[in-house]
């Protein structure tokens, strides 16, 4: 496989500097990408880097990723107007474990093979480093003038912002490329990617490791992933979209894919799976003799889903998704683990019973009615039953006498009202 044909067809390269594919064809090569530590879990805009490692490492190549403990400490000054948070080394280390944990899932790190993948922390060579020793070391061998002339810095300075820009964000470039500069040395890693907006701090990089060692180092980047509207791509109302199952459940995952546009899938099923070009051109066919079936949405999201959690998640979110939208049973119901059914009925409205009182059981037209507010009043729910309006954990409800007691309850707390199509309840007994 060809790394560099194979990110053109996907859409994944913005720019690459010369000489980087000869340097792929000549030998193994390592190339490295960053990843900011603040949170304790990756989210789908890191997974754009990952998946460039990830095509990386099957053509053969040796991945690194590099957690930015040092870097994540002091801010990037490409498009972001704060800067970061400082972080305790304690925080930093289980940051990085929980990193570690989710991208051994997506890159293999078996040392038994001659291109596994490799984690490294900036902060374990930085922390050592003395003021005077970086101004000395890394700081005479870039010019000013140099680092000014990066559009990251020109639009910070000439912005109208009252803050400016200060000194920590200017010199961050410099600390960028003291890790490539670093990696080169230890790793023999000739090539960094990343973003488009990182250009600038990869190039710094190259630079100085021309100037320090007369070596030779590369730059690629891919662009930025934007949604067809204008939207900011892995946002949702609720925020960033998690590979945490903890922050972002397997099932809410999984539905954020299954409800990109179809513009947004054609391009996301290149960028975010490993599907061949071949797969992807009889998707992407398929789907235009017949949109409404979703074709690439729902090859996207199980892609990704799988890829990300597991097979058995991404069943259990799509029969999840059955239940929710009129075509689950009641034994498939059952089937949902607890963070899975929470999940899929998160935000419809909630009433609390005592267990106890289920015991001896309650007449469903007193539990609906009275001991809930699911129904406003008993003549509309006697209604609704005899109108087949009403269901009890997806199996419709045609006896105004029926008893309800703890065997009706699913994972020995919930019952699951449903009135028409639509309209959710949930009974919590505790």
């Amino acid at each position: 496989m060809n790394f560099v044909e194979e990110l053109k067809w996907r859409g994944m390269i913005h720019d690459i500097m010369p000489g980087t594919e000869e340097q792929l064809k000549k030998e193994i090569s390592s190339a490295y990408v960053g990843i900011d530590p603040t949170a304790d879990s990756l989210h789908i805009g890191h997974l754009v880097g990952v998946m460039m490692l990830k095509h990386f490492q099957v053509a053969g190549h040796r991945p690194i990723v590099l957690v930015g403990g040092a870097t994540g400490m002091i801010g990037d000054p490409s498009g972001k107007s704060a800067e970061r948070n400082l972080l305790d080394e304690k925080t930093l280390r289980h940051n990085q474990n929980a990193l570690q944990k989710q991208l051994a899932k997506l890159l293999d790190f078996d040392a038994k093979k001659e291109n596994h993948a490799v984690l490294v922390n900036n902060y374990d060579w930085m922390k050592e480093y003395s003021f005077l020793e970086f101004i000395r070391d890394i700081g005479k061998h870039i010019t000013v003038n140099y680092m000014m002339a990066k559009d990251s810095v020109k639009k910070r300075i000439s912005s109208d912002s009252q803050t400016g820009m200060s000194f920590t964000e200017f010199s961050y470039q410099l600390v960028q490329g003291t890790d490539f500069l670093h990696l080169y040395r230890t790793h023999n890693c000739k090539l960094q990617m990343g973003g488009s907006d990182q250009w600038g701090n990869i190039v710094t990089g190259t630079e100085l490791i021309r100037r320090k060692e007369g070596g030779e180092a590369f730059a690629l980047t891919c662009p930025l992933i934007t949604k067809a509207d204008g939207g900011k791509f892995g946002k949702t109302e609720s925020g960033n979209v998690w590979l945490d199952p903890k922050r972002t459940s397997p099932y809410s995952f999984y539905q954020f894919w299954l409800n990109v546009s179809d513009a947004d899938a054609e391009k996301y099923i290149k960028i975010f799976t490993m599907l061949s070009q071949n797969e992807v051109t009889a998707l992407v066919e398929q789907h235009k003799e017949a949109p409404h079936a979703r074709a690439l949405q729902k090859k996207l999201a199980e892609e990704v889903t799988v890829m990300v959690h597991s097979r058995e998640e991404y069943e259990m979110a799509v029969i999840a998704s059955q239940i929710l939208f009129g075509k689950g049973t009641a034994e498939q119901l059952h089937k949902l683990n607890e963070s899975t059914f929470l999940s899929v009925f998160e935000g419809v409205p909630q009433f609390e019973i005592s267990k106890t009182e289920l015991e001896t059981g309650i007449n469903i037209i007193d539990l609906l009615a009275e001991k809930t507010e699911v129904f406003p009043s008993k003549g509309e729910l006697r209604r609704t039953i005899k109108g087949n309006g009403l269901s009890i954990n997806k199996e419709k409800i045609t006896n105004p006498d029926l008893i309800i007691d703890n065997k009706f309850l699913i994972g020995d707390k919930y019952i699951l009202a449903q009135k028409g199509k639509k309209n959710y309840f949930l009974i919590i007994a505790g």
